[in-house]
């Protein structure tokens, strides 16, 4: 009971998510769902890695296209009926984009910050023109996968709760990091990597981990995406905007935090869908990530959530101080005196 009780805003926030689209059943809006969850996902595990090491990965999207090019591929050349069974190949998709990951971090987790964020670009742009170039994958015409013929009304559902699941569990995953020793590792090295070194942290191995670790929910998500546009093409599956956005994401509710990048993610990327499907000018949602992202830096450097809990918790500490004050100012009652009887 203690348990539910201290968690039950994260309670009542994924059962609100869960009962969306049976209570908004209109599919514009449950496929704007569809894409906040998958984004929802891939800031959750991005901020896994970069948020608690302090290593800015910009090249995500590397394991996000390695998702959606598993699943099509497996797809396509399983002969996988167009039905349910194509969610079994979700989990295949973080598991190959997982195992790309390993040599990656391997090769630019060897070096600092700076040097890192140049390594990933590069890296990213590598795979983006494979992808291009490659017959495997259809080159620029991409891949086709098999379509899914379900009930036009309930279409999007299946694919809003494989992303409900995606976010539920990576969210458990970063809760679980954060609170165990290899996390605290990570928290070591993104305030001083060289005093958590001299502390006998085994910093290369640590970072090559979380960063591996991380890749696995981005290539799901991938994945879902992957099956929920039926059609993919390596200029949208590798998208250099991809890393940008998603940081904006998780600086917009805050870096290191668990539930900042659940709310940024929900906020701008649904913000971006409904901008974009409501208005033919499809850069709207750029000058609503530029003016967020410019009142953030400016008044809540932190992020949304750092900035809503201190503020929370400032209020507390002055209720408290102001009862605790109230009661050394009132005068405590003092009880009567009994009489004391003389004898003689």
């Amino acid at each position: 009971m203690k348990l539910l009780s201290k968690n039950l805003g994260w309670v009542v926030f994924f059962a609100a998510l869960a009962l969306f689209p049976l209570v908004v059943t209109n599919p514009f809006y449950t496929s704007i769902g569809v894409y906040a969850l998958l984004f929802m996902a891939s800031a959750t595990s991005w901020n896994m890695f970069s948020g608690y090491s302090g290593y800015i990965a910009l090249g995500s999207a590397v394991f996000f296209g390695v998702g959606a090019y598993t699943e099509a591929l497996l797809a396509l050349h399983w002969h996988v009926p167009a039905n349910g069974n194509l969610f079994w190949l979700v989990p295949l998709g973080g598991i190959i984009a997982t195992a790309f990951a390993v040599p990656i971090g391997w090769i630019s987790l060897r070096v600092r910050r700076h040097t890192f964020v140049v390594i990933t670009i590069a890296v990213f742009f590598i795979f983006q023109l494979s992808a291009i170039n490659f017959s495997f994958t259809g080159g620029s015409s991409g891949l086709a996968l098999p379509y899914i013929t379900w009930s036009a009304a309930d279409f999007n559902n299946p694919f809003y709760y494989a992303g409900l699941i995606l976010v539920v569990f990576i969210t458990l995953v970063s809760a679980f990091v954060r609170r165990s020793r290899f996390g605290l590792q990570l928290l070591a090295i993104r305030d001083d990597e060289d005093r958590a070194m001299g502390l006998g942290v085994q910093v290369t191995a640590i970072k090559i981990t979380g960063f591996t670790m991380s890749a696995f929910a981005i290539g799901c998500a991938g994945a879902i995406y992957a099956l929920f546009q039926g059609q993919i093409y390596p200029q949208f599956v590798f998208d250099p905007t991809f890393d940008v956005s998603v940081a904006l994401m998780v600086f917009l509710g805050g870096i290191g935090t668990l539930a900042g990048p659940l709310l940024g993610a929900l906020v701008l990327e649904s913000a971006q869908q409904y901008l974009t499907a409501t208005y033919s000018n499809n850069s709207l949602y750029l000058l609503l990530f530029g003016g967020l992202f410019l009142i953030v830096i400016m008044f809540m450097p932190q992020g949304v959530v750092p900035f809503v809990r201190d503020k929370l918790t400032k209020r507390t500490d002055l209720e408290r101080a102001a009862v605790a004050a109230n009661d050394v100012s009132s005068p405590s009652p003092v009880a009567p005196s009994t009489p004391t009887e003389v004898t003689a």
